[in-house]
């Protein structure tokens, strides 16, 4: 008989980058106390994130958005831009309104975290993103990307890529740029969760767009979606 497969072989690798030793080992030790995660290794920088990262083979990593040497945003950028399919990232930031983390949503992480968020939110965080998609908080998506959206010196920019979407394609992406859930969506929309889901994909697939995160920059950077609107 075929030997059982390994528990762990199905578990979702998870890569630590932070340069607090305390915030590793924590992190670690409840990542690692969940079924179903294993922590593949750690990093207290961004330096040299390729060589960690093709050595561990995680699939998500948890990268701090501020370190001395190369930040997460650096850190994120090369990792997105490796051969293959990169691993899903999350930043981890101690403040509420980090101008680094939109852009680390442009360069590719899948959402953010707060370090201070309860500890049930970091592995209910993992196991989002591994899933395929996209973390973010809609009380701090919203201010975060409001605020960037405000700035007179990133105007918004036409996207061509629209006028692809129905109506009621335009209609769901500027509720999931305003951090709506699909169930949310659908409550407002008098709509099934699944034909939800469906829309959501179509928009993906014909914006070119990976997540739901980029989904949300796309909304704001395009016009379709201004602060305050």
């Amino acid at each position: 008989m075929p030997p059982a497969p390994d528990v762990a072989d199905s578990a979702i690798r998870v890569l630590i980058v932070d340069d607090q030793s305390m915030i590793r080992a924590g992190f670690a030790a409840l990542l690692d106390a969940h079924e179903g995660i294993k922590v593949v290794g750690t990093a207290e920088d961004g330096d040299g994130i390729s060589d960690v990262v093709r050595r561990t083979q995680p699939d998500v990593v948890l990268m701090d958005i501020r370190m001395p040497k190369v930040n997460g945003l650096e850190a994120t950028r090369t990792i997105m831009a490796m051969p293959g399919t990169p691993p899903k990232v999350i930043m981890l930031t101690t403040f509420d309104a980090d101008d680094y983390v939109f852009s680390a949503l442009r360069a590719g992480a899948s959402g953010f975290l707060l370090k201070d968020s309860p500890p049930e939110e970091l592995t209910q965080a993992v196991r989002v993103v591994a899933a395929g998609e996209a973390l973010l908080s809609p009380k701090i998506t919203r201010a975060l990307i409001a605020d960037y959206a405000a700035r007179p010196e990133r105007p918004a920019k036409a996207d061509a890529r629209l006028s692809a979407l129905t109506d009621r394609e335009l209609d769901v992406m500027k509720l999931v740029a305003a951090g709506q859930s699909n169930a949310e969506i659908a409550t407002e929309l008098y709509l099934a969760e699944q034909t939800v889901k469906t829309h959501v994909s179509r928009i993906l697939n014909k914006l070119e767009l990976r997540d739901r995160t980029q989904m949300v920059v796309c909304a704001y950077e395009s016009g379709l979606v201004r602060a305050g609107h």
